[in-house]
C-alpha cells in the first residue's frame, strides 16, 4: 500500500510539473485563476488543521486522533480535493487530449490513494467508520 500510495504522489507531482514546464498551469482566465487560488485556499486551511508533528505526505495517519475541524469538518480528504481543483482548473484553462488524459490519470492516481489511506484510517481508529457516514470524501454534499 506505501508503493502505491507514494506512486500515486509522485504521478501528481509530475503532472504539475509538466503542466508548469509545458506552460499550461497558470492561465490568464478569471476563472482558472479563481479555481487555483480557491484550491492553495483550501490547501493551505487543511494543512493549518493539522499539529505540528502530525502533517505527512504519505498516506499513513501520524495524528493521534481524527482530525475533523478546518474543511475536514465538510469533506474527508480537503488536500486531495485542492490538488484536482488545481489540476482540473489548468486543464480547463488549457483545454487539450494531453492535458485532459492528464487530469484523468490524476484523478485515477488521487482516488486509488484515497481507497488506500481510507483503509489505513480505518484501521487506526475506530471512529472513522461515523466520520465517514457524515462527512463526503472530496465534494461537499456530492461526493
Amino acid at each position: 500500500m506505501k508503493l502505491i500510495s507514494k506512486s500515486a504522489l509522485l504521478l501528481l507531482i509530475l503532472a504539475i510539473l509538466f503542466l508548469l514546464i509545458t506552460g499550461n498551469l497558470l492561465s490568464r482566465s478569471p476563472f482558472v485563476i479563481a479555481g487555483q487560488l480557491l484550491a492553495v485556499a483550501l490547501a493551505v486551511w487543511a494543512r493549518r488543521s493539522f499539529g505540528t508533528a502530525q502533517f505527512n505526505i504519505h498516506a499513513e495517519p501520524m495524528a493521534k486522533s481524527l482530525i475533523s475541524t478546518g474543511p475536514y469538518r465538510f469533506i474527508r480528504h480537503p488536500m486531495y480535493a485542492a490538488a484536482l481543483l488545481l489540476i482540473w482548473a489548468s486543464v480547463l484553462g488549457h483545454v487539450s487530449l494531453v492535458n485532459v488524459i492528464i487530469g484523468v490519470i490524476v484523478t485515477a492516481a488521487i482516488l486509488i490513494r484515497i481507497i488506500t489511506e481510507e483503509k489505513l484510517l480505518q484501521a487506526s481508529f475506530p471512529d472513522y467508520a461515523a466520520y465517514a457516514n457524515k462527512t463526503r470524501r472530496i465534494i461537499p454534499i456530492v461526493f
